[in-house]
């Protein structure tokens, strides 16, 4: 009877279309890939030492040494990005912004959450990342009272110029005016990259000293996601081998 043989090759397909951006990738690959973008590697590794505010991704790292310096001393290096758009930032505000590059650079912590997405600047970006609140917190008093122009810095811009631009219409106004407050603040910035979550949470830091804590943060994640798949992925066998089993009885 040819019906069986038939089924069975169409169970490969039938699984295959309930794959999403993480499904068939092993907790290790979770944890050892860096996001594909222009000047990020394709696994993380020790650098030696990073610039600054990107020193404590130094032992383990998607970003190299000669892009953090630069990012450390051109205000539009490495996307024609800029952040004084209205005037200069504070110290302490631009501190956290480039703390914030640092960790979209660096870190090599953020598979769990990658996504696919088609840019002239890279094909994936996060979402979603768990922000420790009081990471979120420090960075939204270190800028609520400086300018901006946007509520949104992933989007919306005038690009006529080559370097992002107010949007039309959009008039300067305090950080604070734009967002209220901070989980507004850091979910908004960069269109739902970060989730702020209360600190006793598993959540990640974009800034500290030794050992980095957010590998802990990652491996719970991977984790996670490997274990709903393995779920999804027997569920859909058992869903398919049923209606096999089901239309095969009909036909005996």
């Amino acid at each position: 009877m040819w019906v069986l043989p038939v089924l069975i090759l169409l169970l490969p397909w039938c699984i295959m279309g309930q794959q999403s951006a993480t499904d068939g990738k092993t907790e290790e690959q979770l944890l050892n890939s860096c996001l594909d973008g222009m000047h990020h590697k394709q696994v993380p590794g020790p650098e030696g030492s990073l610039y600054q505010q990107c020193s404590p991704w130094k032992d383990r790292a998607c970003c190299r040494g000669n892009v953090t310096e630069k990012m450390h001393q051109d205000q539009l290096f490495p996307y024609n990005f800029q952040w004084h758009h209205c005037g200069q930032l504070s110290p302490a505000c631009e501190r956290h912004f480039m703390q914030d590059l640092c960790f979209y650079e660096c870190s090599p912590n953020l598979g769990p959450w990658l996504v696919k997405i088609q840019m002239k600047i890279r094909n994936e970006r996060f979402v979603n990342v768990p922000l420790c609140s009081s990471d979120c917190n420090q960075w939204w008093q270190a800028c609520k009272d400086d300018l901006t122009c946007s509520g949104n810095w992933g989007k919306g811009w005038n690009w006529t110029s080559g370097v992002n631009q107010c949007p039309r219409g959009n008039q300067c106004k305090t950080f604070k005016k734009y967002f209220g407050d901070a989980t507004n603040f850091c979910q908004k910035i960069w269109d739902g990259s970060f989730t702020v979550v209360a600190d006793t949470e598993p959540c990640m830091t974009q800034w500290f000293d030794g050992l980095n804590p957010n590998n802990a943060v990652a491996r719970k994640r991977a984790t996670e996601i490997v274990q709903a798949s393995a779920g999804e992925l027997s569920a859909t066998v058992s869903y398919v081998l049923l209606g096999v089993g089901i239309f095969l009885g009909r036909l005996w």
